[in-house]
């Protein structure tokens, strides 16, 4: 999944975003509502945290043009703001949720992991396919019960595939909803990271659907055991 942070004080956009990345997302980051409109208009974020209060343009200014053009994807509301007419605002302008300053990072991730669950479809933090479960809010994957290690862009690509099952995802979708705007993204490393994938999780996990993409059933039964090392979710990066 990949995030849009923007908020003009670089001290919380910096720990907003090493947060995300270590709960396995991929973060662009925005300083001010000119370059946010401009982000948010021009690339396929799965979810957004955004300021109200931005220099250049304020954030529910922001949250209408995105809006008016059409683009869909969930808004947290991050603001030092709390009259009610604020958040009334905010709301109306079609935002999904709202957290006040100070917060907690955890209250930001569980958020978000709930409104990345609605955006797909899910009831609960924890997505199954067969024997394979991974838990959003843990980022750890299990084949059986038991724990499988990924490294951040396996764990990133299955993360998708799963929020997704049921969907064919071509692989130029993947490349745009798994890599930050600055990686050096390369199609070919998608081949890459699935083969990994069913080496560990099993050969039927992910289906390819030649010339479309990649497929996870959600009552696929992967056909091999487990491999590798067991645990979470690393934050290695891999080519």
């Amino acid at each position: 999944m990949r995030l849009l942070v923007v908020e003009d004080d670089k001290d919380i956009n910096r720990q907003l975003a090493a947060a995300l990345e270590g709960a396995g997302y991929a973060v662009d980051r925005a300083f001010d509502g000119e370059e946010a409109q401009f982000l948010g208009e021009t690339e396929p974020y799965d979810a957004v945290i955004l300021d109200l209060g931005l220099p250049k343009k304020d954030g529910v200014s922001v949250l209408e043009a995105w809006r008016s053009a059409g683009r869909t994807m969930p808004v947290l509301i991050l603001t030092a703001r709390d009259r009610w007419s604020d958040k009334v605002r905010a709301f109306d302008a079609g935002a999904d949720d709202y957290v006040g300053k100070p917060f907690h990072l955890e209250e930001i991730l569980a958020r978000l992991r709930a409104l990345l669950r609605r955006a797909t479809g899910h009831a609960t933090s924890e997505l199954t396919s067969g024997p394979v479960r991974l838990d959003t809010r843990a980022s750890r994957v299990l084949v059986n019960g038991t724990p499988v290690k990924l490294t951040s862009h396996e764990y990133r690509l299955l993360h998708y595939l799963m929020h997704h099952a049921g969907r064919v995802v071509s692989r130029a979708e993947l490349v745009e909803h798994l890599y930050d705007q600055d990686f050096d993204r390369d199609s070919n490393t998608i081949e890459v990271f699935v083969g990994r994938l069913r080496k560990k999780l099993g050969v039927e996990l992910i289906q390819t659907q030649r010339g479309l993409g990649y497929l996870i059933e959600p009552d696929a039964s992967p056909a091999l055991a487990p491999k590798g090392d067991t645990g979470q979710a690393s934050g290695k990066r891999e080519p």
